[in-house]
């Protein structure tokens, strides 16, 4: 048997990232998923880019706030609590609208791990 507790605030956020962004899978000895704590102010992102993965599903749960997700159909809004999924080959760019009253904070996770698959998507090309 084996259990970790991590605590996110020691975790150093990734110096790349338009947000804040705490890679945990790492620190919690996880092969299977990746999961990410995000917390983007008013008018940022939390990708580096609209973009979709090849092969990992993801989901996004707000912890705190409202984020905003556009995607080639329409943007939307999951509010805190909820839940947002996305299936591979799937395009999105998860974001904290400008107008916002606050941060948003959320909890990523990814399976299997995003090891290179993510695609840079331009909804212009379409």
């Amino acid at each position: 048997m084996g259990y970790r507790v991590v605590d996110v605030d020691s975790v150093e956020p990734e110096s790349d990232r338009p947000s804040e962004c705490r890679k945990l899978a790492e620190p919690g000895g996880l092969d299977a998923a990746a999961i990410n704590r995000f917390r983007a102010e008013p008018g940022e992102q939390l990708p580096l880019a609209y973009h979709y993965h090849e092969t990992q599903q993801e989901a996004f749960y707000v912890l705190d706030g409202t984020l905003a997700v556009e995607t080639p159909d329409r943007t939307y809004e999951v509010a805190t609590d909820d839940l947002f999924v996305v299936d591979p080959e799937s395009p999105q760019r998860a974001y904290n609208p400008a107008e916002a009253d606050g941060p948003v904070t959320v909890l990523a996770v990814g399976a299997p791990p995003a090891s290179g698959d993510a695609v840079a998507y331009d909804p212009d090309d379409e």
